[in-house]
């Protein structure tokens, strides 16, 4: 008798593991179950903040950063960056550094400037004569800090004005630097 209910015992608790594992309650080793890792051609999201070597915040996609570190814009939706992992959608540097990552992973990312904005080239300064700017009076000659697009789509920005020209810097803001993000991958679609 005592062998039988050993037996009926064993079934039971065969029976119970079979259950467990044909149900898929089994833990894939990653959080949110998803063990796949990023490769090339994946649509992704991802959360951001991005920083200088001095820890200055320059973007992120978390309203509550933006607002600590003074950044916050009013409309703008914060929400995970979305991408194509390959595409060229994005700066080299983070494009490479997604690659391998699964859901709900960290990682810091330090992004030299060839990766990211190329480095600062002073060749993209120029020096433009106003009266090639074709105004109309002295009054639309743009300011220090404005930034002015041709029709090419081409941003400058002005960092000088005298008499005669406008120093336009075409550079893009972030080159030369070094850029450090903090991503968490959300979602591998």
């Amino acid at each position: 008798m005592k062998a039988r209910k050993k037996a009926v015992f064993f079934i039971a608790i065969l029976l119970l593991v079979s259950t467990i594992l044909g149900s898929g309650c089994t833990d894939s080793g990653s959080k949110g179950g998803d063990s796949r890792a990023v490769k090339s051609g994946d649509s992704v999201k991802v959360d951001y903040t991005g920083k200088l070597e001095d820890g200055t915040v320059f973007d992120t996609s978390k309203e509550d950063i933006a607002k600590q570190a003074g950044i916050y814009v009013e409309g703008r939706e914060y929400t995970p960056l979305n991408f194509v992992v390959g595409s060229g959608q994005i700066i080299p540097g983070f494009d490479e550094g997604v690659i391998g990552m699964k859901v709900g992973e960290e990682k810091t990312l330090t992004i030299p400037p060839d990766k990211a904005y190329g480095e600062y080239e002073e060749a993209r300064v120029l020096a433009v004569p106003i009266e090639e700017l074709n105004l109309t009076n002295r009054s639309q000659i743009p300011e220090v800090g404005q930034t002015l697009g041709d029709t090419y789509g081409n941003q400058y920005k002005v960092i000088a004005v005298n008499d005669t020209h406008i120093t336009l810097d075409a550079n893009h803001e972030l080159a030369g630097k070094t850029l450090i993000f903090d991503i968490k991958l959300i979602s591998i679609e």
